[in-house]
């Protein structure tokens, strides 16, 4: 299935997306879900309710869907630095023992299609495509062989950062938290329909360059191994948000480098999941 969160009478509902266009989700008392990570929290009548609406005859049609993110409000946004090899190597590092994590607020997120406006704190933004997992049952201490079911789909994310903040300290977090400033989405593809996540491509352009391409069985740690990792730190819970890294070509590590600039258009693309388009501005 593909999912997704429209906007839609002046609110949001999750919803099944198909080639002519999107069936809200209805629960089974009736009513909508607002977005998908309350879909999924409802467990298997979410998914059940989702299956149905799969069949059934579309709300909306491709040209009236405007996509929100496809989780709202996660519980967690946790992210993966440094976990492609081309990456890595671009970057002058060795390749790491154990996953590099850190954490974004939930407030980071914003929609695909927004623009993004980023203040004149930083004279460094940076673009990072990545593939985001989205967790769809809880789980702790999560075997490898088991990872998998406990995963609701995938979808797009970019993982943008302010270059300056984030060396200004050995701590991350100031340069990859911005407000608003991450886009995710618009759509989860579960992984029946996905196939084999290693096969997926992963490209970057900016203004219709071409800055990165990869293959994601580049992961130094794939998704599996993510997900067995962090659960052994806290309880993955359904609509957790797992970004997985980027490959090479990101801004900082080019000669000279090349940041984004006031009116440039990102667009993230992966194979077989969908594109995630962003037009960034740039406060003076």
């Amino acid at each position: 299935m593909r999912l997704a969160t429209v906007a839609i009478d002046g609110t949001t509902a999750a919803a099944v997306i198909t080639d002519g266009g999107a069936s809200i989700v209805a629960r089974a008392g009736g009513g909508r879900y607002l977005d998908i990570g309350e879909m999924l929290s409802d467990g298997q009548e979410g998914i059940d309710a989702a299956s149905r609406s799969a069949s059934e005859e579309p709300d909306l049609t491709v040209d009236e869907c405007h996509f929100v993110r496809p989780i709202l409000s996660p519980g967690a946004v946790f992210c993966v630095g440094l976990n492609y090899a081309s990456h890595i190597r671009e970057m002058g590092r060795e390749l790491p023992e154990a996953p590099t994590l850190f954490s974004k607020l939930p407030r980071s997120l914003t929609d695909p299609g927004a623009v993004i406006h980023v203040p004149a704190i930083s004279e460094s933004i940076d673009y990072e495509g990545e593939l985001c997992i989205v967790i769809g049952r809880s789980g702790r201490n999560i075997s490898r062989e088991a990872a998998l079911d406990h995963v609701a789909g995938v979808t797009v994310i970019n993982d943008v950062t302010l270059r300056d903040l984030q060396k200004r300290t050995l701590q991350w977090f100031a340069g990859k938290t911005l407000e608003s400033a991450t886009p995710v989405g618009p759509i989860i593809v579960t992984l029946d329909e996905v196939g084999e996540i290693g096969s997926l491509e992963l490209v970057v352009l900016v203004n219709g360059e071409e800055r990165q391409r990869a293959e994601l069985s580049d992961l130094v740690f794939d998704a599996p191994a993510l997900i067995a990792d962090i659960s052994r730190v806290v309880t993955l819970q359904p609509g957790d948000l797992i970004a997985t890294g980027t490959p090479g070509g990101v801004g900082d590590a080019m000669d000279p480098k090349q940041y984004l600039r006031d009116g440039d258009v990102v667009e993230v693309t992966i194979s077989k999941v969908g594109t995630l388009r962003n037009t960034f501005k740039v406060d003076s």
